[in-house]
């Protein structure tokens, strides 16, 4: 479709300076396609010339009522911004282990975990929760910690929930989680009593898409190549 035709088209809507129901659903089929070949700025812009060569009186409130309507159409075509989540959390103050157990309760479908440790009986009773209630939920970690006296990994793994451990001399030290492929929790923090009560430790929470791909791309290489 040409520019021509969109204003042709958008011509039409403005008749009798309404938008209706109808017609918003019509242009919504005739700007989707147009999303990346014209763009929502080119859309407004188009539709200021529409409105410009429309008004004959100044008292024309009817046109305005029209853009803005029309307007409000197109900013639906718009990305969402990505990065809107950005938090960062620092122990012992800020009760990291209570920021992680939000998220995990608040998990409707997946979550991956993969920390060197995990000891905090209230993080695993939000994993198992999550687990419990149909979240899938996979869990990597390090081989040696994971055989400490107070690992929780025994646990999760008698819960049923998928665990893999490296196997190799060296640790695996990542500590981060991803939580329905749209939040990442990623810092120095380790799952344990330790951590929340002592440690200077810290972790960030965002829902960046590049992030989140890095981590979630990491976190399957490692799950396969453990498997």
């Amino acid at each position: 479709m040409t520019k021509d035709q969109v204003k042709s088209t958008l011509a039409l809507t403005l008749e009798d300076q309404q938008l209706s129901r109808s017609e918003r659903e019509a242009l919504r089929q005739v700007f989707e396609p147009l999303r990346d070949a014209v763009g929502p700025l080119e859309l407004r812009r188009l539709a200021f010339e529409v409105a410009r060569e429309a008004v004959r009186d100044p008292g024309d409130g009817g046109i305005l009522e029209w853009l803005e309507a029309l307007l409000k159409l197109v900013d639906r075509l718009e990305p969402k911004p990505d990065g809107l989540v950005a938090e960062a959390y620092f122990s012992p103050q800020d009760e990291c282990w209570r920021q992680i157990v939000l998220r995990l309760d608040g998990a409707s479908q997946r979550v991956d975990i993969c920390v060197f440790t995990i000891t905090d009986d209230r993080l695993s009773d939000a994993i198992i929760a999550a687990h419990r209630r149909g979240v899938v939920v996979r869990v990597i970690t390090d081989d040696e910690k994971a055989e400490n006296e107070g690992s929780d990994i025994d646990r999760l793994h008698q819960a049923g929930i998928p665990l893999r451990t490296d196997r190799t001399r060296h640790h695996m030290h990542h500590k981060f989680a991803i939580f329905d492929n749209g939040l990442l929790l990623n810092g120095s923090y380790n799952w344990t009593r330790g951590a929340s009560l002592y440690n200077e430790e810290n972790f960030i929470v965002t829902d960046e898409r590049r992030l989140i791909s890095a981590y979630s791309k990491a976190f399957e290489q490692l799950w396969n190549q453990l498997g």
